[in-house]
């Protein structure tokens, strides 16, 4: 590489990876499993499939290509944007996988908007994206404590991470101003909103009800079914929850067993407790269940 377009070795290697021809989540699991530190196991659970699923998947990605025989290098710079939905979804997943226990990940998820954000300065989804991990990482010092997650609301405050809340917010502002209005800075947006003292639950509810609507994803469903059920509509959440096809996600049986829980249908709280124990693969999030199941 006589010039490289990128300033980032790790940024231009996922570039190069992000090729075309390839589908859209071809392209971000072969990525997150060559260059993103992530596991088979771990790429199936942020896709929602069995790991068996995704090692076939990976299989038929490499066989294309191979088969096609598509040159693995860095893209021209006219070229940088057709690829930059799947930058975005990798850099996004790592940080989740990170968001979840890697702590690691996180951090290179950060690094790596960083640099998407100089290469880029002036599209919104990449200024949406680096807010949505700086907010949600600024709690990182509050998320835990005694090996057990910790809930938003009884969160320590003061464990807060200001300048990573000013810094977020302030990418937040730098996407508004360049007419974003993509799922990336929708999230930060409710990121941020999340952070304000009250939350502000039917708004929350509104907006994951918007983003909702244009991901059709049944996860930020549940987490619209999380906020009614802040706002006090309990019943209304549980049936948003129980039309969800997500048997394999743990959140969705431990939201469930919360409204159960809530509603005084303790017995069946206790069954969704025992479903989400079953699937959970955080040490911290299992103590957390079994902490709340006790309580019934």
């Amino acid at each position: 590489m006589d010039e490289m377009t990128i300033p980032d070795e790790r940024l231009e290697l996922i570039f190069t990876c992000c090729h075309p021809a390839l589908a859209l989540e071809a392209q971000v699991a072969l990525t997150l499993r060559t260059l993103g530190g992530l596991t088979t196991e771990e790429i199936a659970r942020a896709f929602l499939v069995p790991e068996a699923t995704m090692s076939k998947r990976l299989v038929r990605a490499r066989q294309k290509i191979k088969s096609a025989g598509i040159p693995f290098r860095v893209p021209p710079p006219h070229l940088l944007p057709d690829r930059l939905a799947a930058v975005l979804a990798v850099v996004y997943l790592i940080f989740n996988e990170g968001y979840g226990g890697r702590g690691e990940l996180a951090g290179e998820a950060i690094r790596l908007g960083q640099a998407l954000a100089e290469l880029m300065p002036d599209e919104p989804p990449v200024h949406g994206l680096l807010a949505l991990m700086l907010l949600n990482d600024a709690r990182r010092d509050a998320r835990v404590a005694d090996g057990a997650i910790v809930l938003l609301d009884e969160q320590v405050r003061s464990l807060w991470d200001t300048a990573k809340i000013a810094a977020g917010r302030e990418e937040l502002e730098r996407a508004l101003g360049l007419g974003g209005r993509d799922t990336y800075v929708l999230q930060a947006a409710i990121a941020s909103l999340h952070l304000e003292e009250p939350q502000d639950w039917p708004q929350l509810a509104a907006l994951y009800g918007e983003l909702a609507r244009r991901t059709g994803s049944s996860v930020v469903e549940l987490n619209q079914a999380a906020a009614l059920a802040e706002a006090g509509e309990v019943e209304a959440a549980l049936e948003l929850v129980e039309r969800l096809e997500l048997e394999h996600y743990h959140y969705l049986h431990s939201t469930r067993a919360e409204l159960l829980r809530r509603l005084d249908r303790v017995q069946e709280a206790r069954v969704a407790y025992d479903r989400a124990l079953e699937l959970v693969h955080s040490d911290a999030e299992r103590r957390f269940l079994e902490e709340r199941r006790a309580t019934l």
